[in-house]
């Protein structure tokens, strides 16, 4: 249990740090270069440090899971940073962190754990917050607004959900030797995309961008790799949950007492009935 504690600590701290360097950093995808280099700098550090594998077997594997995890990671970021921008830190992050229906469906249909009761109904919970937070009596220009703002939220909540699945896929499907190898593939595919799209866009990279996305490697790095750690020992049915309700409330806390973000009216309800369908899926 305890490495999924530094996980919610490691994965809050990088919405944290995303939110503080709003106003500074110019270029996203320079962030995202810096941040995917320092993570693939210290998956590189583990890689090497490692016990030689004994054999090759389940390598490919995990060059492929890899490749394909760092495409989907750098897109989440992406969508996290637009939604942080426009949605606000707390919204962006529920939805980020609502994703884990995704991996415990998969959990559910494909690997055979099973859902409590609790668990089911923090579904339905989730599903009628979602809806409650957008019902709301606007004009027609702020509605056409928030229509483009849910869009936004909800590909982040897919992107996120099968983003965090990859990890409990290789989990339960990839060969343990080369776990620290499957790492450093994710973040280094991740980093060379952001660099070429980086290069192409043709922006100027300032000292912010650079800071600020190292700043959030370091986190980054290690609620990933505590998050296979705590799947390793505890089922994913229980995992998923903690990391994102955890993540939730500390987020929170940093939306209205650090950025002042306000809450009121139906978006309140929705994030308490939010927080509520987490707590219950994690029972």
């Amino acid at each position: 249990m305890l490495y999924l504690i530094l996980a919610v600590l490691a994965s809050s701290a990088v919405s944290i740090i995303m939110r503080m360097g709003e106003t500074r950093v110019k270029n996203s995808f320079a962030m995202f270069m810096a941040n995917y280099f320092v993570c693939s700098a210290i998956a590189l550090g583990f890689v090497l440090a490692g016990d030689r594998p004994a054999s090759m077997e389940g390598f490919p594997f995990a060059l492929m899971l890899g490749a394909a995890s760092g495409v989907m990671y750098l897109t989440s970021f992406v969508f996290l940073k637009y939604n942080i921008t426009r949605n606000g830190v707390m919204l962006a992050s529920v939805f980020m962190k609502l994703g884990v229906i995704i991996p415990l469906l998969i959990a559910i249909i494909f690997f055979k754990e099973s859902p409590s009761v609790m668990q089911l109904i923090g579904f339905v919970i989730a599903a009628a917050a979602i809806i409650i937070i957008y019902l709301e009596k606007d004009g027609e220009k702020k509605k056409r607004a928030g229509l483009s703002s849910a869009a936004l939220l909800v590909l982040l909540f897919i992107v996120g959900g099968f983003t965090n699945s990859l990890a409990n896929i290789y989990e339960k499907l990839g060969n343990a030797q080369f776990k620290n190898h499957y790492m450093f593939f994710t973040f280094f595919s991740a980093f060379l995309l952001s660099t070429a799209i980086t290069l192409i866009k043709k922006q100027r990279v300032g000292r912010h961008d650079i800071l600020y996305g190292a700043a959030i490697g370091v986190p980054n790095y290690f609620a990933t790799r505590l998050l296979i750690l705590s799947l390793s020992s505890v089922p994913a049915v229980i995992v998923y949950p903690v990391y994102n309700v955890g993540a939730i409330v500390l987020i929170g806390l940093a939306g209205m007492f650090i950025f002042r973000e306000s809450v009121k009216g139906r978006r309140l309800i929705g994030y308490l009935m939010i927080v509520a369908s987490l707590v219950l899926l994690n029972i």
